[in-house]
C-alpha cells in the first residue's frame, strides 16, 4: 500500500506548470516538525521538507487559497521520478495529492 498522511506547513509558493498535453499541475513544499529526545534527555525539534505535487481540480483550488505559511493536512501518495540532465541521473520522491485540508 503506498499512503501518504502529512500535516505541516507552506514552505513555497505554489507554482502551475502546464505539461505539453495541455494539462496542469502544480508544485509546492511543505514543512513537518517532530520532536525528540537528544542522548542527554534534552527536547530538540527537527524539520523536514516535503515536495508536493497535485492535479486536476487541485490546481486552482491551491493555487487560489493557500499561501506560505498555511497549515496544511495532505493526504496523497509517494511518487518517485528519475531523469537525467546533462548524463547526471537525478531521482525526485514527491507525495501526489489525494486530499488535502487548510486547518
Amino acid at each position: 500500500m503506498n499512503h501518504v498522511n502529512l500535516i505541516g506547513k507552506m514552505s513555497s509558493h505554489p507554482k502551475i506548470i502546464e505539461l505539453t498535453n495541455g494539462r496542469k499541475i502544480i508544485r509546492f513544499t511543505i514543512a513537518t516538525e517532530e520532536t525528540y529526545l537528544d542522548e542527554q534527555g534534552n527536547n530538540k525539534t527537527r524539520f523536514n521538507w516535503h515536495r508536493v505535487t497535485a492535479w486536476g481540480n487541485w490546481v486552482q483550488v491551491i493555487n487560489s487559497l493557500l499561501t506560505i505559511g498555511m497549515e496544511v493536512a495532505i493526504e496523497g501518495k509517494l511518487v518517485s521520478r528519475f531523469y537525467k540532465i546533462g548524463g547526471t541521473p537525478k531521482y525526485i520522491h514527491e507525495v501526489e495529492v489525494n486530499d488535502l485540508v487548510i486547518l
